[in-house]
């Protein structure tokens, strides 16, 4: 059975992994990247891409390619100018962080029928082509949007090319997308800063910084614009969590000065972890895309940490 084709629009961390899990896969793919450098590295990896967007979009018109938006959220806005004129009929996802915001995106350019959103949740502190892996995404959960508007066969397209990458499949709406990547991805990404900040403000702490400090500002290492980007378009979701963490500190803060202990905030977030640690995450089966419900269904089953693994059967496909 021939595999979709797949178009990847932007090639760094992201787009240049998934172009070459997608080809590892046996997938057809071709990209778009602005940058001259970064379409020069592919080539010489033995990757098709070109610097012309438009170039790109026909042949995804042409071929009926699932184009993968994999740009940061500022550019979105123009690519699906571009997806608009070039190629409407395609069937369209995106890698992008949050959710919502594409969602309102993808809404206003007219390519909503067409769409459904995405999020490999994975990376690292490295950006561009060079930085890509085509394992970034073996293992890690891929959320993949259930939203009401969201077609059958486009979110069979799109779950096809995330179980390819060899990821599993997490459904779930846009709006909880939004909330949780707040908590467990934008949040950390703050917190990380705050951290590296306040060590660089004591001369001898980056000498005796070992494990702790490494772990804990990884993500600082990312590109200051990648996540101003993440968290801005996020706000209304990262606030409230944000304001909570503060309201945690500012009591283990109350706490430790006036009873010499954090013990409360420490034994909390200990028996998170421990919570953490031993998630479940069962096998979704038994929903069948299309038929009436398989989106409330599919978001119920994500939400309780469900994860999708093969395939499941459509309607059109039942004997």
């Amino acid at each position: 059975m021939r595999k979709t084709p797949v178009c990847v629009v932007g090639l760094g961390l992201i787009g240049g992994s998934l172009m070459r899990a997608a080809q590892s896969a046996g997938r057809d793919v071709f990209g778009y990247n602005r940058s001259v450098e970064g379409v020069e590295a592919a080539r010489f990896d033995g990757y098709d891409a070109t610097t012309r967007l438009d170039e790109a979009l026909t042949r995804a018109a042409e071929t009926g390619a699932l184009i993968v938006l994999a740009v940061p959220m500022p550019a979105l806005p123009m690519m699906l100018t571009h997806v608009r004129a070039t190629a409407p009929h395609c069937p369209l996802t995106d890698v992008t962080s949050v959710k919502g915001a594409v969602l309102d995106a993808v809404t206003e350019a007219g390519l909503l029928d067409r769409f459904v959103g995405g999020h490999p949740m994975t990376g690292t502190a490295h950006s561009g082509w060079t930085a890509g892996d085509a394992g970034l995404f073996a293992g890690a959960p891929w959320v993949v949007s259930v939203d009401d508007h969201v077609e059958p066969d486009v979110w069979t397209e799109v779950t096809a090319l995330a179980l390819d990458c060899h990821a599993v499949v997490v459904p779930a709406r846009s709006d909880e997308h939004d909330r949780a990547a707040a908590t467990i991805s934008h949040l950390p990404h703050l917190l990380a800063e705050a951290l590296a900040v306040t060590a660089g403000q004591i001369p001898l702490a980056f000498a005796l910084a070992a494990g702790s400090f490494r772990d804990g500002t990884r993500v600082a290492g990312t590109a200051p614009d990648l996540v101003r980007a993440m968290c801005e378009a996020n706000a209304d979701e990262l606030l409230p969590v944000l304001d909570e963490s503060l309201r945690l500190l500012s009591d283990a803060r109350d706490q430790l000065a006036e009873h010499r202990s954090v013990a409360e905030l420490v034994e909390a977030g200990h028996a998170a972890r421990v919570r953490y640690d031993s998630f479940n995450r069962p096998d979704i089966v038994g929903v069948v895309v299309g038929a009436p419900g398989w989106r409330d269904e599919l978001a119920a089953a994500g939400r309780a940490g469900g994860v999708i693994r093969s395939a499941l059967p459509s309607r059109d496909s039942r004997g």
